[in-house]
């Protein structure tokens, strides 16, 4: 009886920490993004949430959605509110020194688009004119870079929302988002907009965690399961849902 209870004790103590893991992930995201995470029917939808969702199925934990305005998601994750952000996030440098990021998961560009009408045929054309871009965002960031780059003088508006109806009204000649993003909204929504070139900044997303004990526990996590997700083509499989390609993998 002894031997017996000494090796429940011995079974209990290895596999009670793994117990103990189980937990709720806190994923921040702006909710205004799609197809990455917005609101459909009250409930959040989108590419993200299909991610974290398996993300947490995987590790057999749960996941909560925190919703906020994109600016004010760093904020959050600096605090502890949340442990994560699925908003395409961009591994900058800058960003790097600050945080600790999980292996990138998916792969865009950032790119000019112009009213499907307008007489603009090449980047040059938009000198001195009117560029919006959501606010806070790294396309903000590297619009700015890109302007003084090429002295364009680009006039730069940032908004939270509603850039695409922003140069489809006129108020301004082009805006600036992601690739993925602007083919995702011309196609769902039969939006008069059609892509200005070729990305001008190529780009790549992966998630923040705070530099903390915590933050290095679930960046080795997420990393594990993205892997997996992506050998056995779960991640592909969610891009195909959401944009019909493959944004999950590295063009080069």
């Amino acid at each position: 009886m002894k031997l017996i209870l000494k090796y429940l004790f011995l079974i209990i103590s290895i596999f009670l920490p793994f117990f103990s893991m189980a937990q709720t992930f806190n994923v921040g995201l702006s909710g205004n993004y799609p197809p990455f995470g917005f609101l459909k029917n009250d409930k959040l939808s989108g590419f993200e949430i299909d991610v974290w969702n398996q993300i947490a199925q995987r590790t057999n934990n749960k996941v909560k959605f925190t919703t906020s305005n994109f600016s004010g998601l760093f904020g959050l994750l600096e605090t502890g509110r949340i442990d994560t952000i699925a908003n395409q996030i961009t591994p900058t440098t800058e960003r790097k020194n600050k945080y600790l990021f999980s292996q990138p998961y998916t792969y865009g560009g950032a790119q000019f688009a112009v009213k499907k009408d307008s007489k603009y045929q090449k980047i040059s054309d938009l000198k001195g004119k009117s560029i919006v871009v959501n606010l806070g965002t790294d396309y903000e960031q590297m619009l700015k870079a890109y302007n003084a780059k090429h002295q364009y003088n680009f006039k730069i508006v940032t908004m939270d929302t509603g850039i695409e109806q922003n140069v489809i009204i006129g108020h301004s000649a082009s805006f600036v988002m992601d690739r993925a993003s602007i083919l995702y909204n011309i196609k769902k929504f039969n939006l008069p907009i059609r892509l200005l070139e070729k990305p001008f900044n190529s780009i790549q997303s992966a998630y923040p965690f705070v530099k903390n004990e915590k933050g290095i526990k679930l960046k080795k996590l997420v990393d594990s399961t993205i892997q997996k997700m992506r050998e056995d083509g779960s991640l592909t499989k969610i891009s195909i849902k959401w944009f019909g390609a493959d944004i999950t993998k590295s063009p080069n």
